[in-house]
């Protein structure tokens, strides 16, 4: 799968506190290594490898996830929570399947992306995810209209925009095949707001992965049988090899391991900032990977999405204390005095200020950074060569 059920189911951590045992730290780490890697395997094997069944590969790892959720829940506690779940026929048949449904769709295209779109790319228009969520939320009036988020919006989509018309190998086919995951996955994330919250069902990933991966990989499979099953050839599989389509579908499911028992280590606010760190990452790696080509434009325009995006996901009141601790912890590491008690409420706007400046520092900094190893070339006499502003690259 493209992306972790942690990602993709709306998991509610509730009040747990963190148990003994690794440091937070090293589940984010291997949260973020594990979903990177599902991404990066996944354009290996349906681009570089030439196994171009997005399809059949998606249906094969809801099969393995479908496999290895039965043996766990038989063999360990990891999926025990599903026993206080309510869960009947009628209940599965109302809720799990139409959920399922859009759980597929989306799956299946953020596989089918990769076969047009860079890696780079499509986590540039990935930034436009909760824009769909919240168009979602207010059709389903989950969630009020309100100008402030709006604007925001407004924000992320320009610089979303600005990303695809810098985007150098732009492919209108792969842009609707993402616009689609994106919509598929918003629908499912407003379902399951709207069904399984009014049911009272709280579910971790891998016991979502438990209920929805068998229905997922019929319906899968179905759509499989009449779009990829008539053209496919056994070579390709044995090009690829069973072993490294098993070892494609095991990381995957180790990512939504991963994404168990990183539940209650951290808050929401850290998690999304990590998310925005990963996606980040995953685009400098991939820029290594496969030498893509990335426009001054294109990079623009993902740091004003960026932006607008850590605006969104954070807030004014979250950005003002956080810079607030920030500036505290920075005068006290440097010995100066703290200022009189009488200033502090007229310094939090510009405390949040300073953030604000900080943030747009580090994203200028971020997107000259990749843009450097892009364009960086040991065996030219000129180390770094300027791009194209509009992506003429040659």
């Amino acid at each position: 799968m493209a992306s972790s059920a942690a990602e993709r189911f709306a998991v509610e951590d509730g009040d747990a506190a963190p148990a003994r045992g690794l440091h937070p730290a090293l589940h984010i780490a291997n949260w973020i290594f594990f979903s990177n890697l599902t991404i990066l395997f996944n354009k290996w094997i349906l681009d570089t490898a030439g196994f171009r069944y997005p399809i059949l590969l998606t249906c094969w790892h809801l099969v393995f996830s479908t496999l290895a959720t039965q043996l766990l829940a038989r063999t360990t506690t990891l999926l025990d929570s599903r026993h206080k779940l309510p869960i009947t026929p009628r209940l599965y048949l109302r809720t799990i399947c139409p959920i399922g449904l859009f759980y597929s769709g989306s799956l299946v295209c953020s596989n089918l992306v990769y076969l047009y779109l860079s890696v780079a790319f499509i986590q540039m228009l990935k930034s436009a995810a909760p824009v769909a969520v919240l168009f979602a939320s207010w059709a389903w009036r989950v969630a009020n209209p309100s100008l402030p988020a709006l604007l925001n919006i407004c924000v992320i989509v320009a610089g979303v925009a600005l990303a695809s018309v810098g985007e150098i190998h732009f492919s209108l086919v792969g842009f609707v095949y993402q616009l689609g995951g994106i919509l598929f996955e918003a629908v499912r994330i407003v379902m399951i707001q709207v069904m399984l919250s009014g049911e009272r069902l709280r579910m971790d990933p891998l016991v979502g992965l438990y209920y929805y991966a068998p229905v997922c990989a019929v319906m899968n499979l179905i759509v499989a049988m009449f779009a990829e099953v008539p053209r496919f050839q056994l070579q390709h599989l044995t090009n690829v090899g069973f072993s490294l389509l098993f070892l494609n579908a095991l990381i995957a499911f180790l990512l939504n391991v991963a994404s168990v028992f990183l539940i209650g280590k951290t808050s929401g606010l850290v998690m999304t900032l990590t998310g925005i760190f990963k996606n980040i990452l995953l685009i400098v790696v991939s820029i290594f990977i496969w030498n893509t080509p990335i426009s001054l434009l294109q990079a623009v325009g993902y740091s004003i999405a960026l932006a607008g995006l850590i605006y969104y996901s954070v807030g004014y009141d979250q950005l003002a204390l956080a810079a607030q601790a920030t500036v505290a912890w920075t005068t006290a590491t440097l010995g100066f005095a703290s200022s009189s008690a009488s200033s502090n409420s007229s310094s939090s706007v510009l405390l949040a200020r300073r953030l604000l400046l900080l943030v747009a520092v580090a994203l200028v900094a971020i997107f000259i950074f990749v843009m450097a190893l892009r364009h960086y070339d040991p065996r030219a006499r000129a180390i770094f060569s300027l791009p194209a502003l509009f992506g003429s690259e040659r």
